[in-house]
């Protein structure tokens, strides 16, 4: 038997440096044949109120110079983010949708909502994806192999599309929303944890909007003498109220775990 090391060629390695721009990833990985690839990413995930909605989007590759301007929804002005909605939906190859109502949250918990959401979203795809790439933490069940990566919707432009898409969808409702229930401000904050939506949550109590599971949304309902319009299962999660799309230090260090850095 030859002891001869293995003269095999291997593959080349892809490196992937961030001046390359948000395109580069999902480039690389359409260039070896596994595209084609899919972003994924949520909005809603640390507000008290609303729904959670994740969206998925695949790009078509080449696409960099028709969407100009692409990054994360938080870094774009709600104007640029409207424009840049619809210039994603008119351009995409293919995207989804998917909105989990606070009621659902409120029963399995937000961490486990964003999980089968973010499924949902890959499934109901009708171009089924090759690779998928998530903003920040891995997402067991995919249809796909997967990739998180570090800041997402900054690094990876179908992951920014996703950002665009689910932060618009969901920044509509919240306006449909304050139509319905105007004293709680949810036009302005949209659902956050802001100082006015804490005062309105005091004044009021919560509505069937709210998401009961969360301490501070409970807290205003135990002053007001309210009790949970349906079932409710507290979990851990839920119990850290997160403050204006501010992750806590353990979600925040759990998102940083395990994914995918650009150099």
């Amino acid at each position: 038997m030859s002891t001869q090391p293995s003269t095999l060629p291997r593959p080349p390695r892809a490196v992937i440096r961030r001046t390359a721009g948000n395109w580069a990833l999902q480039s690389a990985l359409d260039r070896r044949g596994l595209g084609p690839v899919a972003g994924v990413d949520e909005a809603g995930r640390g507000a008290c109120a609303g729904p959670l909605v994740i969206a998925s989007c695949v790009l078509r590759p080449g696409d960099a110079s028709r969407l100009d301007g692409l990054t994360d929804s938080k870094l774009l002005t709600p104007a640029a983010r409207d424009r840049m909605f619809d210039a994603v939906v008119a351009r995409a190859l293919d995207y989804a949708v998917v909105v989990v109502p606070a009621s659902e949250i409120d029963l399995i918990g937000v961490h486990v909502a964003n999980i089968e959401g973010m499924r949902r979203a890959v499934a109901r795809l009708t171009t089924h994806p090759g690779y998928v790439l998530v903003d920040g933490f891995r997402v067991p069940g995919l249809t796909a192999p997967s990739l998180p990566v570090v800041k997402g919707d900054k690094a990876a432009a179908c992951v920014a599309a996703a950002s665009v898409l689910a932060k618009v969808t969901r920044d509509r409702i919240m306006a449909e929303l304050h139509q319905e229930l105007p004293v709680y401000g949810f036009d302005v904050h949209k659902g956050y944890c802001t100082a006015d939506h804490s005062a309105a949550l005091a004044e009021h109590g919560p509505s069937d909007e709210h998401r009961w599971s969360y301490a501070n949304v409970a807290a205003a309902a135990r002053a007001h003498g309210m009790r949970p319009p349906r079932r409710v299962a507290r979990s851990t999660a839920a119990l850290n109220v997160v403050h204006n799309g501010e992750p806590s230090q353990s979600t925040a260090s759990g998102a940083r775990s395990g994914g995918a850095r650009i150099q």
